[in-house]
């Protein structure tokens, strides 16, 4: 793909499902023992390979050619056989998929996840929730297996180290196949698990949520009717908005909710670009004057902080800004070992100042050069960041963001941008 630089962009355009809360919400479909129609499925890669997944681990999912976009998953009778499910090695959220396996199974078997290589983000912590529900574990070097406890504890009661997603979603959904009741102590509440959260409400279960827990238990089994809407995807919003504030334009970016981008909207604002969150948008209004305050973005797992998967965009954005800006994501320690090479080759100059921790200097003037997209957050940052550089940028790996996001260069050409597919 070609990204030429073109400014300002402008106009509106709407973001997709977010990838990140349809995977838990799919996997909770699964586990919840009935039908569930899900809408707003993102046609993203990793989306796609979950639905497949959750078919071949006993479900049936029905794809009505009414609705695109919208799912229904149905669960079979009976057991099967434990399958075989290679292929789950090719996405990180393959780990949301043991509950629905030990409903349908009694035993999930499955190869270490995969995804993005973004530094070592271990099971540990999900094999201690499934110990906590008497669950056994066991591993080797190309994956592990759960086997379901006979009977568990009525009730389990699970403290985190800290706030992890992922094992945060396992304890939820665990609890939901065996219908116990649970309290997670220093849970994740990020809006994707708290949208899950709301989703199991809705569909009868009576969860509380407080700022250092979640308590889950069963309700009403009356509500017969369970339909599901996948949130707009924030990382996408955000991203859209880090390039039309990069080539100084103005936009409308609508389908996602406001507050879940309000720590983009914050920085934007504290650079000196206005920007607000609607109900259900971001707004870009265009009319900077930059302030030469310096960001300091922090990806951190507390409630209401910044999302890892925002400092990529922000960091393009930067380079553009004036200010000495520092970026930490000791979430994803591997992520900037991928992403600061790359903007290198666009002449960027970033100060590292430990593995997962760096500064700059803006503004930076960047050329176009040939770079890769490594990962889904470093492919959405180059393209920012191609598009104020001098000359055209050739950027490759496209597959790699296509997990995450169905079309994003589509949706850049619809605010004006020259980004054009290079097709052999």
């Amino acid at each position: 793909m070609t990204v030429s630089p073109r400014s300002p962009l402008t106009g509106a355009v709407r973001v997709d499902g977010s990838k990140n809360a349809a995977l838990p919400l799919l996997a909770a479909a699964a586990a919840l023992g009935r039908t569930v129609h899900v809408h707003g499925i993102p046609a993203s890669a990793d989306v796609q390979l979950m639905l497949a997944l959750i078919q071949r681990s006993g479900y049936r999912v029905a794809q009505p050619v009414v609705e695109p976009g919208s799912v229904l998953i149905v669960p079979r009778p009976g057991r099967i056989a434990v399958p075989v499910l290679a292929e789950a090695t090719k996405i990180r959220a393959s780990y949301y998929l043991v509950p629905a396996l030990l409903a349908t199974c009694g035993t999930a078997n499955l190869p270490w996840p995969g995804g993005c290589s973004i530094g070592d983000r271990g099971m540990d912590m999900h094999f201690r929730v499934y110990e906590a529900f008497g669950d056994t574990i066991a591993t080797d070097e190309d994956g592990y297996r759960v086997t379901a406890a006979g009977t568990g504890p009525h009730k389990v009661a699970i403290g985190l180290p800290f706030r992890s997603r992922g094992a945060s979603v396992a304890a939820i959904l665990r609890a939901v196949i065996g219908r116990h009741r649970l309290l997670l102590a220093n849970p994740n509440l990020s809006p994707e698990v708290v949208g899950l959260l709301t989703a199991l409400g809705d569909a009868g279960w009576v969860v509380r949520i407080e700022d250092d827990t979640v308590a889950v238990e069963p309700g009403s089994t009356r509500v017969t009717t369970v339909s599901w809407e996948v949130p707009g995807d924030k990382i996408e919003a955000g991203t859209l908005a880090c390039a039309v504030a990069a080539t100084g334009g103005s936009a409308r970016v609508e389908g996602v909710r406001g507050a879940d981008v309000a720590p983009v909207v914050d920085a934007l604002n504290l650079l000196g670009i206005a920007a607000t969150a609607e109900d259900h948008a971001l707004v870009v209004h265009g009319d900077a004057r930059l302030t030469h305050h310096p960001l300091r973005v922090l990806a951190t797992l507390d409630p209401g902080g910044l999302d890892a998967d925002f400092e990529p965009p922000l960091m393009a954005l930067a380079l553009g800004m004036p200010g000495t800006h520092l970026f930490a994501d000791d979430i994803n320690p591997g992520r900037h070992g991928n992403l600061l090479p790359q903007l290198a080759r666009l002449g960027a100059e970033i100060q590292e100042i430990s593995s997962t921790r760096c500064r700059l200097t803006g503004p930076q003037r960047l050329s176009g050069a040939a770079v890769h997209a490594t990962d889904i957050r470093t492919g959405a940052a180059l393209l920012i960041a191609a598009l104020t550089a001098r000359g055209a940028t050739t950027v490759t790996g496209l597959d790699q963001l296509r997990r995450g996001h169905a079309d994003l260069p589509a949706k850049l050409r619809a605010l004006g941008a020259d980004v054009t597919e290079v097709t052999r």
